[in-house]
């Protein structure tokens, strides 16, 4: 059965944070508000909940979710060789919508889909959010829609696409950004921008300038670009 749970008054989200956290611990889907869109997640530990995840959303195991976490000091527990270009914008846009991805460590226990020993992570800026994560630990989560539908900005977005494939919606209102997070590829010897989202490639390239912009996308025009970056 699903549920809808207003998270939007941190004085009185305990029992809403509670289902949620107890349907994560049973294998079971969760949405939850983050500062960029509604995520779907799943226990990033847990190989059949992932899967269960990519399939709510119509994706393969070719297209694995990002891994949100609590805080900064969890990157060098699941990420390894983080070079120091990363750790500064992590510094810099932590909590924040960006998202790096980083060599895996090769020892943890997780089956995010064809990584390629790969791991995306963010730390979202969202209250609700990081008190989950606080008490589930890491969470794989992927954008709250159908793949190749609209990114959700609200709960019931999420639901109209989702539907009874998720046990626990956790409402905060509408999405403080609205808009998708940039992801940053630090795995090469050079720093790259995979998707422009929240964080502009002006504002990571005055801490890194020599972080290259999204392939074909001159860095004048990467500057500009204030599209919506979708998924």
């Amino acid at each position: 059965m699903t549920s809808l749970r207003d998270v939007s008054d941190e004085s009185a989200w305990g029992p809403a944070l509670d289902e949620a956290v107890n349907a994560i611990g049973r294998g079971g889907l969760i949405v939850l508000p983050t500062d960029t869109v509604y995520g779907i997640g799943a226990d990033a530990f847990d190989g059949r909940a992932v899967a269960g995840l990519l399939a709510a959303k119509g994706r393969g195991r070719q297209m694995p979710p990002p891994v949100l976490i609590a805080s900064a000091q969890v990157l060098d527990a699941l990420a390894e060789s983080v070079p120091d270009e990363a750790r500064t914008l992590v510094a810099k846009f932590w909590p924040g919508p960006l998202t790096i991805i980083c060599h895996s460590q090769p020892s943890l226990a997780w089956d995010l889909g064809e990584t390629h020993g790969t791991v995306a992570l963010r730390m979202p800026d969202h209250p609700a959010a990081l008190a989950l994560l606080r008490r589930t630990g890491p969470l794989a989560v992927s954008s709250a829609n159908k793949t190749g539908g609209p990114a959700a900005t609200s709960a019931r977005e999420a639901a109209d696409q989702l539907g009874d494939s998720v046990a626990v919606y956790l409402d905060a209102g509408n999405s403080p950004l609205g808009q998708a997070s940039t992801i940053v590829d630090a795995t090469g010897p050079v720093l790259r921008i995979v998707r422009e989202g929240g964080v502009s490639y002006a504002d990571l390239a005055q801490l890194v300038p020599g972080i290259l912009p999204v392939e074909g996308t001159p860095p004048a025009r990467a500057a500009d670009d204030d599209g919506d970056a979708g998924e």
